[in-house]
């Protein structure tokens, strides 16, 4: 299928329907056993609510809310609002009922898709919605006075229909698909418009040198309202690679172990966390540290095989891969050939640890604006440490003051009913500003510092890219995040919250009393711990980037309380308030300092 070239996304449902009985999905029941959906069904579901949406009076056009986790309705729900030519808005099952409200009103949506009666609360709490009509609950028996999605789906028919074939191709390139909001956290949220065309040239060209097939089997556990995960779940199915969807990230290992996939897409704190479980797991006896830290060395002397996708042939190599590579790889399920990172930086700390336990991670680099993908690295073109080549049909460029500019038939046509804040983000000749700072080696890879709105500016004019520091912080077992502060001060510091098993078993191990981790985090012997930890990230930095002043907290944050986004990057700004007096402390004497 890797010659099939999309010209809208209704030619992926195609495809799909065309593969009759095969398996195109995999479900989870509520007793956490997996159930199967065929292409035929699939296809057949996504007729019938097409069917219903046309009765409502939804054309081309309209705007349809879905607002639910992951889950095989969502992607019916997707194919069967862009089948009927409308636009379908995706929300984050973790927004407010405010976020909702607005999102829903500035799209003017007439039809609103929800998961269960906790998600259509939010709509009846965010206020008057005007344009509303219609909304489906998918849980059946949960809809109250709406519809049930569940009693629509059951009147689904078999077999192709030549009418509903011939809708699909009524679609445009040119025709706007989604409006995809994002995060808003220095301001409202915008609404990007990407066009049928955008994503069907993307997909199309971003995944097929991977050589996926009907043959993989693939996770998606990333939340379908972010443009990354919808991308890979387009991409799978137009391959025929069979797509199981997680609601909850919590539920990821065992689905692993059930769903056996043979492909893994992550994002940098799903592979950090990883790294650090199988870190706790052999502190719990110094004969397993001794094993990993053997292994993990041995690795290391054959790190550019791996990332030749080779595989090492020496008995050390061997032998560590019977004891300890192969035992991660379990922890995938088993099965993984393919494993890719993307939505922010992976860090060449945790890629080098990774490649040196047999795992070639292909890092790739995008924004919703994009479509996603702007590049990736592929098996033939790979460069630690850098987020690949730019894909074929996408230019790439470096402003005077290092900013990455984009051009190309992916990026996106604007933001929906905000002209002011497109223009913005266009040059006079038509590149969109990404606002990364960015570099390309004379091969033509990409590598991305940090966020041109993150770089921090000491009050001595200094500039500092807090992500790579923040990202050798995370590469330590013992912190869960870090938060790097001081932009218009003098110095630098940072805020870091402990990894809760890690600094427990770390307690036990060096005899302090109680395991509660508010206690834990303000004794001077875990602090002097985490001093220990950032000195040794010093080390490596240059003089007016190292870490002055800590402060360890006993938060984290979350995707719920708002600290992190739903790809589980920080969110600086809110962490900032947040913590808001600790970073005051940092800086209360900063005038006589000597810092």
């Amino acid at each position: 299928m890797s010659d099939v070239q999309l010209k809208t996304v209704n030619d992926v449902l195609r495809l799909v329907g065309a593969r009759g009985a095969q398996t195109a999905m995999l479900w989870q029941d509520a007793a956490g056993g997996w159930g199967t959906i065929s292409c035929e069904d699939l296809y057949g579901r996504v007729r019938a609510l097409a069917d219903v949406l046309h009765e409502w009076g939804v054309g081309m056009g309209d705007r349809v809310v879905i607002l639910s986790e992951n889950r095989w309705e969502w992607v019916v729900a997707d194919f069967a609002v862009l089948a009927i030519g409308a636009v379908d808005v995706p929300l984050y099952a973790t927004n407010s009922p405010e976020q909702v409200g607005y999102m829903v009103r500035d799209s003017g949506a007439k039809v609103a898709i929800v998961s269960s009666a906790e998600q259509r609360a939010k709509l009846a709490e965010s206020g008057v919605l005007p344009a509303l009509e219609h909304v489906a609950v998918m849980n059946d028996g949960e809809e109250g006075t709406d519809v049930s999605l569940a009693k629509i789906l059951a009147g689904a028919r078999p077999g192709r229909d030549a009418a509903f074939d011939a809708m699909l191709d009524e679609a445009r390139s040119q025709d706007l698909c989604t409006i995809i909001y994002t995060s808003g956290t220095t301001g409202e949220p915008k609404g990007v418009e990407l066009t049928h065309g955008n994503l069907a040239v993307n997909v199309t060209e971003a995944i097929a040198p991977l050589g996926i097939s009907g043959k993989d089997r693939y996770i998606e556990f990333l939340p379908l309202s972010h443009v990354y995960a919808r991308h890979l779940d387009y991409a799978a199915m137009m391959h025929g690679t069979v797509v199981a969807h997680l609601a909850r990230f919590d539920l990821l290992p065992s689905a692993m172990m059930a769903v056996k996939p043979t492909m893994f897409v992550g994002v940098p704190r799903v592979f950090e966390k990883i790294r650090q479980s199988v870190e706790v797991k052999s502190a719990e006896s110094p004969f397993k540290k001794r094993i990993l830290a053997w292994a993990v060395a041995t690795g290391r002397k054959h790190r550019a095989e791996i990332l030749e996708g080779k595989r090492p042939g020496s008995l050390a190599w061997k032998l560590a891969d019977k004891l300890v590579y192969s035992k991660i790889q379990e922890a995938f399920g088993g099965c993984v050939q393919t494993f890719i990172s993307g939505s922010a930086a992976l860090g060449t700390d945790t890629a080098g640890w990774f490649a040196d336990v047999g795992i070639r991670i292909f890092e790739g680099y995008g924004l919703t604006e994009t479509s996603p993908v702007v590049s990736v690295n592929y098996p033939y073109a790979y460069r630690m440490g850098s987020i690949g080549r730019a894909l074929a049909s996408v230019q790439v460029r470096l402003a005077e003051d290092g900013e990455l500019e984009v051009k190309g038939p992916s990026v996106f046509r604007g933001y929906w009913k905000k002209p002011k804040e497109t223009a913005e983000v266009f040059t006079e000749d038509g590149w969109f500003k990404t606002g990364d700072i960015g570099s390309i080696d004379a091969d033509g890879y990409l590598s991305i510092t940090d966020r041109k709105k993150e770089i921090l500016k000491t009050s001595g004019g200094k500039m500092i890219a807090p992500q790579p520091i923040e990202s050798r912080l995370k590469s330590q077992a013992l912190v869960g995040a870090a938060a790097v502060v001081g932009d218009k001060h003098k110095f630098i510091s940072v805020l870091i919250s402990p990894n809760p098993a890690a600094l427990k078993a770390w307690a036990k191990a060096n005899g302090l009393p109680g395991t509660e981790l508010q206690d834990l985090v303000g004794d001077r012997r875990v602090v002097a711990e985490y001093q220990r930890i950032v000195d040794e990230v010093n080390q490596g930095l240059a003089h007016f980037e190292t870490l002055k002043r800590i402060k360890v907290v006993g938060d984290e944050g979350t995707i719920e309380t708002g600290e992190l986004t739903s790809t589980m990057k920080l969110k600086r700004r809110v962490v900032e308030k947040r913590y808001a007096a600790e970073i005051g402390e940092f800086y209360k004497d900063e005038a006589t300092s000597r810092e």
